[in-house]
């Protein structure tokens, strides 16, 4: 692949959009002289996406150079001490003999500065994540195992086992049983440290340090700087009604010893970070929702010989992620989204000060450079692919230097801009919209309101998945709003959606797409409504209660909601918002679109995959049935391999083929055009 850009008539090509190269998962050295990336480009046979790891240089003088080349495909760049590039990836491994029973388990890898890759250590679960510590060079791995067995030997022995006899049955004996798009058991993760720092030879001994884990971890550990501690989350049963707490542990990395540093009956912990003494923690103290109050983040930080605690950010009203420590040890920087972007925040361990550093953009993958003057970043935004950029650690709102690497985008079919109402409350709703190339007075667009998945989300950074830009190259102006529910607004503008769904979201929605409706560059006689997952709910919602849009296409969306909160993958989340339905039936009756199906007119299209545990499949197929039945004309779009998202580029292609058939004849009146492959 070479430096490939992204040009508008990509948007009008699906074959074109999605051979894009994609980029993410960004890595700094510890001396801050090189800066690695991952792009994910079209395997040959165009089935699905290959990583590959790419140097991104962080002056931003030389063009980004390809690094690794292989069918697997690499993952999770992290630099070692010694400059050497570890990742991830399933490729064989030469030097293996070739009936290795884990032969095609995903494996840690090392590629020093000049020379080839070699594996380091590849077990038979697998190696799912990992860390190096920044000093010492210790490396601490996530793999799963068998319960009750010692990782290593006796898992693979077991796992070998239940292979040859063909068994595949797992008795779980606590919850949750399901992740998202993946089944639980009867293997689960432990945390693992290499007993040597890793250099260019196999990482042959292990300390488990989680020896006795039967539940799903949900966040990578963290090491001290001098490797000497490991800092990880555990999931502790506080009630049958109402799930599991996160608490902080700190291990030594040796196994001597362990000891719980965050723990509370009213918070859950995660998100640990070492300061560079590794003699206190950053974390997230999280207040875990109930039907009355929805979650939110507080940044600490924690003393580890004390225990004591303290809110580094106390007067912060977003919601802050991802902290991340400088190596000179004067701050914390942290990612929250405000007003449609996803800033850079900043917060001074002295004096407590916080700052934002950008001005625009959502920002993930946050890296400090050695001396604490530099931060790099992947940014993105609706006119912006993600990209790695370098900015002033010190700085205030400054936009960010874009770095060379494949992918930026040189041109748009259309154009971004910004629209807001005040609704009844008082609340300011706003929504970014995309208009066509041609837009005008005289040639209005037809109007497509998309809603956010989450809830507790917004629209702040590019998506592949949801691009307007295929819309508009199409001719569609697309209204992404932040209605009730989203974050970046302050938390009275979630309080405002909590636990009534179908109240305000609803009604901030319908009030900025009359505003939207109102331009002139807008055709507001020709109208659709989509979303995916709570977005689907809200498609569904807005079925029940108005036939003002010509067309709705819903994608993994609740439909019945006591159904949905007994077999979603994780219960006990949407139980504490909407309460027990045996007690708080109100809150299903008031909020559920299935009782309000006999009102629906608007033509619909539902879609979904038989792999969403997070919304299970049969949501979709009651919803389907139900509209049938009523009369209403629908069609049902089913993916028997996809999951929550549609990721393999074949049904991501026919996914928005269906779409842009489906849309052109309710809204345009076109004929139905059956998508080829379908």
């Amino acid at each position: 692949m070479t430096d490939r850009t992204v040009e508008a008539d990509d948007f009008a090509d699906l074959a074109s959009y999605v051979a894009l190269p994609r980029v993410g998962s960004l890595a700094l050295s510890p001396d801050g002289t090189r800066l690695v990336v991952v792009v994910s480009e079209l395997s040959p046979d165009g089935k699905r996406y290959q990583g590959a790891l790419w140097e991104v240089d962080p002056t931003g003088h030389a063009p980004a150079r390809r690094l690794t080349r292989s069918a697997k495909g690499e993952s999770t760049p992290r630099f070692a001490p010694d400059g050497g590039l570890l990742f991830l990836s399933a490729r064989p491994d030469p030097e293996a003999k070739s009936d290795a029973t884990d032969k095609d388990k995903t494996a840690l890898w090392s590629l020093p500065p000049a020379g080839e890759a070699r594996e380091l250590h590849r077990p038979a679960g697998g190696v799912a994540d990992f860390v190096v510590a920044r000093d010492n060079g210790r490396v601490v791995l996530v793999s799963a195992a068998h319960p009750g067995l010692g990782f290593g030997e006796d898992d693979r022995e077991r796992r070998k086992e239940r292979e040859d006899a063909g068994v595949t049955a797992v008795l779980h004996e606590s919850y949750p049983v399901r992740y998202w798009d993946s089944d639980l058991g009867p293997s689960y993760p432990r945390v693992l440290a290499s007993a040597e720092p890793v250099g260019a030879e196999r990482v042959e001994r292990l300390v488990d340090l989680t020896p006795d884990n039967a539940r799903r971890l949900g966040e990578s550990p963290a090491v001290s700087p001098d490797g000497a501690w490991v800092a990880f989350v555990e999931q502790v049963d506080v009630s049958p009604a109402y799930g599991a707490r996160q608490r902080l542990v700190v291990a030594a990395a040796d196994g001597s010893s362990r000891r719980i540093v965050a723990e509370s009956p009213e918070f859950s912990f995660g998100s640990p970070a070492f300061l560079p003494d590794g003699r206190s923690l950053v974390a997230l103290r999280i207040f875990e929702s109930s039907a009355d109050e929805p979650w939110h983040h507080h940044l600490i930080r924690i003393d580890l010989e004390s225990g004591a605690s303290t809110d580094l950010a106390p007067d912060f009203g977003e919601e802050p992620e991802h902290p991340v420590v400088s190596p000179t040890g004067d701050a914390v920087y942290f990612t929250g989204s405000r007003l449609g972007h996803q800033p850079i925040w900043r917060v001074d361990l002295a004096s407590g000060e916080v700052v934002r550093l950008t001005a625009s953009g959502s920002y993930t993958d946050v890296a400090v450079g050695p001396d604490g003057a530099t931060v790099y970043a992947l940014r993105s935004a609706w006119d912006a692919t993600p990209r790695p950029v370098r900015l002033d650690a010190h700085a205030v709102e400054q936009e960010a230097v874009e770095l060379p690497a494949p992918g930026a985008v040189r041109s748009l079919p259309g154009t971004l801009t910004e629209v807001e109402t005040v609704v009844e409350d008082g609340r300011t709703v706003r929504a970014w919209l995309v208009l066509p190339e041609g837009a005008s007075a005289e040639r209005p667009a037809p109007l497509l309101l998309w809603a956010h998945g989450g809830p507790v989300a917004s629209w702040s950074g590019w998506s592949w998945r949801w691009n307007p830009w295929l819309m508009a190259s199409r001719g569609y102006a697309v209204l992404l709003p932040d209605p009730a529910l989203s974050t970046g607004y302050g938390r009275d503008f979630v309080r405002a959606g909590w636990g009534s769904w179908g109240a305000k979201p609803y009604t901030d929605l319908m009030e900025i797409t009359d505003v939207a409706e109102r331009l002139p560059e807008v055709d507001g006689s020709r109208t659709a409504a989509m979303g995916g997952s709570f977005g689907g709910y809200m498609a569904n919602w807005i079925a029940t209660r108005t036939d003002r849009f010509s067309a709705i296409v819903t994608h993994a969306s609740l439909w019945h909601m006591d159904a949905f909160t007994g077999t979603t993958d994780d219960s006990y989340y949407w139980i504490r918002e909407m309460g027990d339905p045996l007690v708080r039936y109100d809150r299903v009756r008031d909020n559920s679109p299935h009782l309000r199906v006999a009102d629906i007119k608007t033509p619909m299209l539902v879609i979904h995959g038989a792999k969403d545990y997070r919304v299970p499949v049969g949501e979709g197929q009651r919803l389907y049935f139900d509209l049938v039945r009523h009369g209403v004309p629908a069609k049902f779009l089913y993916f028997p391999t996809e999951n929550h998202w549609i990721t393999s580029p074949g049904n991501a292609t026919v996914w928005y083929e269906t779409i842009f058939a489906f849309l052109a004849e309710h809204v345009l009146g076109e004929p139905w055009r059956r998508p080829g492959l379908l």
